[in-house]
């Protein structure tokens, strides 16, 4: 299965920029943005301040791994908790 890399334009900090990624990261990084309530250029933006080297792409997938891992983390705890109901799973 061929993953397609699309560039997109983006502004930050009042800066057009653009960035490569998989139509999944770019996906997850607006699921991300809506969930904290933020422009996606805003995430983008904290994302680039973050960053200690390498390119913008790179960072936002990094980014998104590290968000969908502490989601996992946080489900697994719950699972593992005592009288966990199966709808606490699905918060």
């Amino acid at each position: 299965m061929k993953s397609l890399v699309i560039k997109r334009s983006i502004v930050i900090a009042g800066h057009k920029t653009s960035v490569s990624l998989e139509d999944a990261f770019w996906s997850e990084l607006k699921d991300i943005a809506e969930q904290k309530d933020q422009t996606l250029s805003s995430v983008v933006g904290e994302i680039d301040t973050r960053r200690l080297q390498g390119n913008l792409s790179s960072a936002i997938r990094l980014f998104v791994l590290d968000n969908a891992r502490a989601r996992a983390s946080q489900h697994a705890s719950v699972r593992h908790m005592p009288g966990a109901s199966p709808t606490a799973l699905q918060a």
